[in-house]
Protein backbone atom coordinates (compact mmCIF):
# COMPACT_ATOMS: atom_id res chain seq x y z
CA UNK A 1 0.00 0.00 0.00
CA UNK A 2 1.43 3.37 -0.96
CA UNK A 3 2.81 5.60 1.77
CA UNK A 4 0.79 8.42 0.21
CA UNK A 5 -2.52 6.60 0.60
CA UNK A 6 -5.55 8.84 1.03
CA UNK A 7 -7.29 8.07 4.29
CA UNK A 8 -10.89 8.45 5.41
CA UNK A 9 -11.41 8.21 9.17
CA UNK A 10 -14.72 7.11 10.69
CA UNK A 11 -15.49 6.57 14.38
CA UNK A 12 -18.12 5.23 16.71
CA UNK A 13 -19.97 7.57 19.07
CA UNK A 14 -17.91 6.59 22.11
CA UNK A 15 -15.88 9.41 23.71
CA UNK A 16 -12.65 7.44 23.21
CA UNK A 17 -13.30 6.95 19.50
CA UNK A 18 -14.35 10.56 18.98
CA UNK A 19 -11.21 11.82 20.74
CA UNK A 20 -9.07 9.53 18.56
CA UNK A 21 -10.88 10.75 15.45
CA UNK A 22 -10.13 14.39 16.21
CA UNK A 23 -6.47 13.63 16.89
CA UNK A 24 -5.96 11.53 13.77
CA UNK A 25 -7.75 13.92 11.42
CA UNK A 26 -5.65 16.80 12.77
CA UNK A 27 -2.48 14.78 12.21
CA UNK A 28 -3.19 13.05 8.89
CA UNK A 29 -6.19 14.81 7.38
CA UNK A 30 -9.23 12.94 6.07
CA UNK A 31 -10.86 12.70 2.66
CA UNK A 32 -14.40 11.71 1.69
CA UNK A 33 -15.10 7.99 1.81
CA UNK A 34 -15.50 7.85 -1.97
CA UNK A 35 -12.04 9.43 -2.47
CA UNK A 36 -10.19 7.24 0.04
CA UNK A 37 -7.68 4.51 -0.70
CA UNK A 38 -8.13 3.14 2.84
CA UNK A 39 -10.91 3.59 5.38
CA UNK A 40 -9.74 3.69 9.00
CA UNK A 41 -12.45 2.68 11.47
CA UNK A 42 -12.13 3.66 15.14
CA UNK A 43 -14.21 1.72 17.67
CA UNK A 44 -14.95 -1.89 18.51
CA UNK A 45 -16.02 -4.92 16.53
CA UNK A 46 -19.63 -3.77 16.33
CA UNK A 47 -18.60 -0.52 14.70
CA UNK A 48 -16.24 -2.40 12.37
CA UNK A 49 -19.16 -4.52 11.15
CA UNK A 50 -21.25 -1.36 10.64
CA UNK A 51 -18.43 0.20 8.63
CA UNK A 52 -17.94 -2.87 6.44
CA UNK A 53 -21.67 -3.01 5.68
CA UNK A 54 -22.05 0.71 5.00
CA UNK A 55 -18.97 0.98 2.75
CA UNK A 56 -19.44 -2.30 0.91
CA UNK A 57 -20.31 -0.51 -2.35
CA UNK A 58 -16.95 1.33 -2.32
CA UNK A 59 -14.83 -1.86 -2.34
CA UNK A 60 -12.17 -0.13 -0.24
CA UNK A 61 -10.10 -1.95 2.39
CA UNK A 62 -10.89 -1.10 6.00
CA UNK A 63 -8.25 -0.89 8.71
CA UNK A 64 -9.69 -0.90 12.23
CA UNK A 65 -8.12 0.47 15.39
CA UNK A 66 -9.59 -0.58 18.69
CA UNK A 67 -11.25 2.16 20.72
CA UNK A 68 -13.99 -0.08 22.09
CA UNK A 69 -14.48 -2.97 24.47
CA UNK A 70 -14.15 -5.74 21.86
CA UNK A 71 -11.57 -5.71 19.10
CA UNK A 72 -11.23 -9.11 17.44
CA UNK A 73 -11.50 -7.48 14.01
CA UNK A 74 -9.40 -4.50 15.05
CA UNK A 75 -5.74 -3.57 15.31
CA UNK A 76 -4.14 -1.96 18.34
CA UNK A 77 -4.77 1.76 18.58
CA UNK A 78 -1.58 3.69 17.95
CA UNK A 79 -1.01 6.93 16.07
CA UNK A 80 2.76 6.56 15.71
CA UNK A 81 3.90 5.10 12.37
CA UNK A 82 0.31 4.70 11.16
CA UNK A 83 1.25 5.22 7.52
CA UNK A 84 3.99 2.57 7.78
CA UNK A 85 1.55 0.16 9.42
CA UNK A 86 -0.94 0.69 6.62
CA UNK A 87 1.77 0.20 3.99
CA UNK A 88 2.77 -3.15 5.51
CA UNK A 89 -0.72 -4.33 6.43
CA UNK A 90 -1.96 -7.73 5.28
CA UNK A 91 -5.33 -7.88 3.52
CA UNK A 92 -7.94 -10.54 4.19
CA UNK A 93 -11.26 -10.91 2.42
CA UNK A 94 -14.41 -11.96 4.26
CA UNK A 95 -17.43 -13.32 2.40
CA UNK A 96 -20.79 -12.73 4.09
CA UNK A 97 -23.94 -14.77 4.51
CA UNK A 98 -27.11 -13.73 2.73
CA UNK A 99 -30.30 -13.97 4.77
CA UNK A 100 -33.78 -14.15 3.27
CA UNK A 101 -36.35 -13.90 6.04
CA UNK A 102 -40.11 -14.16 5.67
CA UNK A 103 -41.70 -12.01 8.35
CA UNK A 104 -44.88 -12.85 10.23
CA UNK A 105 -46.81 -10.37 8.06
CA UNK A 106 -45.62 -12.12 4.87
CA UNK A 107 -43.09 -9.45 3.84
CA UNK A 108 -39.56 -10.41 2.79
CA UNK A 109 -36.43 -9.07 4.46
CA UNK A 110 -33.03 -9.57 2.79
CA UNK A 111 -29.77 -8.80 4.57
CA UNK A 112 -26.07 -9.65 4.63
CA UNK A 113 -24.20 -10.90 7.69
CA UNK A 114 -20.41 -10.97 8.05
CA UNK A 115 -20.50 -12.78 11.41
CA UNK A 116 -23.77 -14.67 11.77
CA UNK A 117 -27.47 -14.99 11.10
CA UNK A 118 -29.32 -15.77 14.30
CA UNK A 119 -32.85 -16.72 15.34
CA UNK A 120 -33.90 -16.03 18.93
CA UNK A 121 -37.12 -16.71 20.76
CA UNK A 122 -39.24 -13.58 21.23
CA UNK A 123 -41.51 -14.85 24.00
CA UNK A 124 -41.41 -16.74 27.29
CA UNK A 125 -41.53 -20.19 25.66
CA UNK A 126 -38.74 -21.96 23.81
CA UNK A 127 -38.66 -21.74 20.04
CA UNK A 128 -39.60 -24.73 17.89
CA UNK A 129 -37.64 -24.82 14.62
CA UNK A 130 -37.48 -27.16 11.66
CA UNK A 131 -33.97 -27.27 10.20
CA UNK A 132 -33.35 -28.13 6.55
CA UNK A 133 -30.09 -28.27 4.60
CA UNK A 134 -30.12 -28.15 0.80
CA UNK A 135 -33.82 -28.90 0.81
CA UNK A 136 -33.60 -31.96 3.05
CA UNK A 137 -35.09 -31.84 6.55
CA UNK A 138 -32.36 -32.65 9.05
CA UNK A 139 -34.19 -31.86 12.30
CA UNK A 140 -37.97 -31.94 12.25
CA UNK A 141 -38.21 -30.19 15.62
CA UNK A 142 -35.41 -28.31 17.34
CA UNK A 143 -36.65 -26.94 20.68
CA UNK A 144 -34.26 -24.23 21.86
CA UNK A 145 -33.80 -20.60 22.85
CA UNK A 146 -32.43 -19.95 19.36
CA UNK A 147 -30.06 -21.05 16.62
CA UNK A 148 -27.50 -19.40 14.39
CA UNK A 149 -25.40 -19.91 11.27
CA UNK A 150 -21.87 -18.55 11.62
CA UNK A 151 -19.02 -17.78 9.23
CA UNK A 152 -15.42 -18.52 10.24
CA UNK A 153 -14.87 -14.80 10.89
CA UNK A 154 -17.86 -14.76 13.23
CA UNK A 155 -17.13 -18.05 14.94
CA UNK A 156 -15.48 -16.38 17.96
CA UNK A 157 -18.39 -13.99 18.47
CA UNK A 158 -21.99 -14.98 19.28
CA UNK A 159 -21.31 -18.50 18.01
CA UNK A 160 -18.52 -19.07 20.53
CA UNK A 161 -20.62 -17.64 23.37
CA UNK A 162 -23.26 -20.24 22.48
CA UNK A 163 -20.57 -22.97 22.75
CA UNK A 164 -20.15 -23.31 19.00
CA UNK A 165 -16.82 -24.27 17.39
CA UNK A 166 -14.09 -21.87 16.31
CA UNK A 167 -13.59 -22.25 12.55
CA UNK A 168 -10.27 -21.68 10.72
CA UNK A 169 -10.55 -18.63 8.50
CA UNK A 170 -9.79 -20.53 5.29
CA UNK A 171 -11.90 -23.60 6.06
CA UNK A 172 -14.86 -22.93 3.69
CA UNK A 173 -17.11 -24.19 6.48
CA UNK A 174 -20.21 -22.83 8.22
CA UNK A 175 -21.35 -23.68 11.73
CA UNK A 176 -24.93 -24.21 12.87
CA UNK A 177 -25.16 -23.74 16.61
CA UNK A 178 -28.19 -24.02 18.91
CA UNK A 179 -28.67 -21.93 22.03
CA UNK A 180 -29.86 -23.94 25.04
CA UNK A 181 -31.15 -26.85 22.97
CA UNK A 182 -33.80 -28.87 24.84
CA UNK A 183 -34.67 -31.31 22.07
CA UNK A 184 -32.80 -33.14 20.56
CA UNK A 185 -31.16 -32.95 23.99
CA UNK A 186 -27.72 -34.08 22.86
CA UNK A 187 -27.55 -32.17 19.58
CA UNK A 188 -24.37 -30.09 19.59
CA UNK A 189 -24.74 -28.35 16.26
CA UNK A 190 -23.30 -29.11 12.83
CA UNK A 191 -20.51 -28.15 10.44
CA UNK A 192 -21.49 -27.64 6.80
CA UNK A 193 -19.67 -26.74 3.59
CA UNK A 194 -20.13 -23.06 2.80
CA UNK A 195 -22.00 -24.04 -0.37
CA UNK A 196 -24.89 -25.38 1.75
CA UNK A 197 -28.27 -23.67 1.90
CA UNK A 198 -29.75 -23.67 5.40
CA UNK A 199 -33.43 -23.08 6.13
CA UNK A 200 -35.20 -22.61 9.44
CA UNK A 201 -38.98 -22.85 9.63
CA UNK A 202 -40.63 -21.55 12.79
CA UNK A 203 -43.16 -24.03 14.13
CA UNK A 204 -46.14 -22.54 15.96
CA UNK A 205 -44.99 -18.92 15.37
CA UNK A 206 -48.01 -17.31 17.05
CA UNK A 207 -47.55 -19.15 20.35
CA UNK A 208 -43.75 -19.30 20.15
CA UNK A 209 -42.60 -16.17 18.22
CA UNK A 210 -39.04 -15.93 16.90
CA UNK A 211 -36.94 -12.93 15.88
CA UNK A 212 -34.16 -13.04 13.28
CA UNK A 213 -30.98 -10.94 13.15
CA UNK A 214 -28.18 -10.48 10.62
CA UNK A 215 -25.10 -9.23 12.51
CA UNK A 216 -27.42 -7.97 15.27
CA UNK A 217 -29.57 -6.01 12.80
CA UNK A 218 -33.11 -7.19 13.38
CA UNK A 219 -35.47 -8.47 10.69
CA UNK A 220 -38.29 -8.58 13.23
CA UNK A 221 -40.56 -11.53 13.91
CA UNK A 222 -40.19 -14.25 11.27
CA UNK A 223 -41.79 -17.49 10.14
CA UNK A 224 -38.87 -18.75 8.04
CA UNK A 225 -35.24 -17.87 7.34
CA UNK A 226 -32.97 -19.05 4.52
CA UNK A 227 -29.20 -18.62 4.79
CA UNK A 228 -26.58 -19.04 2.05
CA UNK A 229 -23.03 -17.84 1.52
CA UNK A 230 -22.57 -14.88 -0.80
CA UNK A 231 -19.26 -15.38 -2.65
CA UNK A 232 -19.92 -12.46 -5.03
CA UNK A 233 -19.37 -9.95 -2.21
CA UNK A 234 -16.03 -9.60 -0.45
CA UNK A 235 -15.20 -7.33 2.49
CA UNK A 236 -11.52 -6.36 2.59
CA UNK A 237 -9.96 -5.95 6.04
CA UNK A 238 -6.38 -4.91 6.82
CA UNK A 239 -4.38 -6.34 9.73
CA UNK A 240 -0.94 -5.64 11.10
CA UNK A 241 1.56 -8.35 10.00
CA UNK A 242 1.36 -11.44 12.21
CA UNK A 243 -1.95 -10.37 13.73
CA UNK A 244 -4.42 -11.44 11.05
CA UNK A 245 -7.59 -13.42 11.53
CA UNK A 246 -5.94 -16.81 11.06
CA UNK A 247 -3.50 -16.17 13.91
CA UNK A 248 -6.24 -14.70 16.10
CA UNK A 249 -8.54 -17.66 15.57
CA UNK A 250 -5.78 -20.08 16.51
CA UNK A 251 -4.67 -18.03 19.53
CA UNK A 252 -8.24 -17.76 20.81
CA UNK A 253 -8.33 -21.53 21.28
CA UNK A 254 -5.30 -21.52 23.57
CA UNK A 255 -6.29 -18.70 25.90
Amino acid sequence: MSGNARLAFVASDSPEAQEALSSLVLRFGSVALSDADIIVALGGDGFMLETLHSTQYLERPVYGMNCGTVGFLMNEYQEVDLMARLKNAEEETLFPLRMRAVRADGSIHNALAINEVSLIRAGPQAARLKVSVDGKVRISELVCDGALVSTPAGSTAYNYSAHGPILPIGSDVLAITAMSAFRPRRWRGALLPNTAAVRFDVLDPEKRPVMADADSRSAGQVISVEVVSEPAIGHKILFDPGHGLEERLISEQFV
